[in-house]
């Protein structure tokens, strides 16, 4: 396993960050780990790049305990945090070369990992002078450096907009093609584009941890939204089979949902046939990642 963690927990005074988490990810999976605000993944993250100690249970990446192999768990680990710490005034090639001078590793590895992160038309600037995407490309560039096989990356795409946003992706999505990839993001089409399994964590404790298309097809259910051409009461539309839940959005406008894979447009076309109405507009919508993680974190 490329990164296995066994019954974690860590307290920051009478506070919980994590209540015996459990999981292992299996190499060249690129994971997403997700969760609200003070979750307890950056705290998890720091605990598997040995930044932090757990108060129980063990951890270990490429089989190197975080606590008695901490240098072996570093060399092997690719790190880049919520807040990316760049040194300003320096130029780009500079501050590689810092770095491998830290690692110990051959320079020429500096034009590999430029070009692997689509670093070469502002290489030659100083980092203060490159945009927040970029910035990004520079933490990226240094986690990959050292050609680690496990990158952990925290909240790699934090402020870029739209544009900047889909090149990170672009670029995490090429690298994770040969290496294990943990990453946290609140950002779900993010998660939906290049990720293989989801793992949701709340209050401390995994609450979901699947593949991403298991995950999706395990949630199946059908939010039908349906305008009639007359008032109805919720109480006849309740007569309908595999219901769920029934939601009057405006007007004569119903959201209706189904704890079924079955098409239910046509049951709902044959319903307002017999009770004299007309279906003036109909539409299917399908549950996404985003509506299924506010379900499993909700208070």
């Amino acid at each position: 396993m490329s990164i296995e963690v066994q019954n974690i927990s860590k307290n920051y005074g009478t506070q919980k960050a994590l209540d015996q988490v459990s999981f292992s990810v299996k190499k060249g999976e690129i994971v997403g780990f997700l969760g609200p605000n003070g979750a307890g993944k950056s705290t998890l993250m720091k605990i598997l790049t040995t930044y932090l100690s757990a108060d129980e249970g063990m951890a270990s990446v490429n089989g190197n305990n975080v606590v008695e192999n901490p240098k072996s768990v570093q060399q092997s680990v690719g790190y880049l945090p919520e807040h990316n710490p760049l040194y300003l005034d320096l130029y780009v090639r500079e501050y590689l070369a810092f770095n491998a001078d830290v690692y110990k590793i051959s320079k020429s590895r500096i034009e590999e990992v430029i070009e692997l992160t689509g670093l070469t038309p502002e290489s030659h600037k100083k980092i203060g002078q490159l945009s927040k995407g970029y910035r990004q490309r520079v933490g990226l560039a240094t986690a990959l450096l050292h050609n680690p096989e496990v990158l952990i990356l925290d909240e790699p795409t934090t402020g870029l907009d739209p544009n900047q946003l889909v090149e990170i992706r672009n670029v995490i999505k090429n690298v994770g093609k040969d290496k294990t990839v943990f990453l946290s993001t609140h950002i779900m089409q993010e998660v939906e584009a290049i990720c293989d399994r989801v793992i949701i964590i709340d209050k401390g404790k995994i609450v979901t941890d699947k593949q991403l298309t298991k995950l999706v097809s395990d949630e199946a259910e059908q939010i039908i939204e349906v305008e009639f051409d007359k008032t109805i009461n919720e109480a006849v539309l309740s007569a309908l089979p595999n219901l769920k839940s029934i939601k009057n959005t405006q007007n004569n406008i119903w959201e209706i949902t189904f704890a079924t894979e079955e098409d239910m447009r046509p049951t709902i076309f044959d319903f307002a046939h017999s009770n004299g109405l007309k279906t003036l507009q109909m539409s299917l919508k399908s549950k996404n990642l985003e509506q299924i993680f506010r379900e499993k974190t909700k208070k």
